[in-house]
């Protein structure tokens, strides 16, 4: 036994971004969890060993439908002090919003390149300051090229596999060109950004998703849909079976 005084620290929220050697992380996406009991279903979350939890925020402008604001995301970082928080804007002038959701205990921010009006980089240089991990996202119809500029800046590059706005789509298999195209130009380039996928993941698919290069997987239908949060992620991380040993 190890004694208490060599124990390692337990792990912050901001300690979790970078996944250890052969994980991959599953991120439950909230907008498809019981608003009815969210606390209830962060518990579950947490008892299906998953490290992140993905907060889909959407204003009704940038994309057609509108979800919920800040004031969730600080409500449940009361509840929790173990998870990251994974929050993806997807809205109009996203950088108005940045040190409310620091404030709000979010470990990483996600925003979306069409809708940012200053240049990519100086956003997520804005997004660093707050003391936070800068993500980048696009859409299906994006082209990489438009964003290749500020990937050295990134930590994160967030591929959209469905149009944003609904859950409960079906992938587009024509998005993991962009995970694969992503995943060579960090080897070539030995940039450290992250490549997620959010959109249409579910056991038929995350092992095609993971040999393409992704890191993160955010799936929302696929772990809440039946309630039994514990089980669906066990079954998503069985899926993902040997896939990393064809990357």
């Amino acid at each position: 036994m190890i004694p208490a005084h060599k124990k390692a620290p337990p792990r912050t929220p901001a300690s979790l971004f970078r996944p250890s050697v052969g994980e991959i992380i599953i991120a439950p996406s909230l907008l498809s969890a019981d608003f009815s009991q969210l606390a209830a279903e962060v518990g579950r979350v947490e008892r299906a060993r998953c490290s992140w939890l993905h907060f889909d925020i959407m204003d009704n402008h940038f994309v057609p439908n509108l979800t919920f604001g800040s004031i969730v995301v600080r409500a449940l970082r009361k509840i929790t002090k173990k998870l990251f928080f994974d929050v993806h804007l997807m809205i109009e002038n996203p950088l108005e919003l940045v040190d409310e959701f620091a404030a709000a205990g979010v470990q990483n921010l996600t925003v979306h390149a069409e809708a940012l009006s200053k240049d990519v980089p100086s956003a997520l240089k804005t997004i660093k300051a707050s003391k936070m991990r800068a993500g980048l996202s696009i859409k299906p119809k994006t082209p990489l090229a438009t964003i290749e500029d500020a990937l050295p800046s990134a930590d994160l590059m967030l591929i959209m596999s469905v149009e944003p706005g609904f859950g409960g789509q079906a992938l587009i298999p024509s998005t993991l060109n962009k995970v694969r195209a992503l995943k060579k130009l960090r080897e070539r380039e030995k940039w450290r950004y992250l490549i997620e996928v959010d959109g249409g993941i579910n056991t038929r698919n995350a092992e095609i998703v993971v040999a393409a290069g992704a890191d993160v997987l955010v799936a929302g239908s696929a772990i809440f849909n039946d309630g039994n949060v514990v089980e669906n992620v066990k079954c998503l991380r069985e899926a993902i079976g040997n896939s990393l040993n064809a990357r």
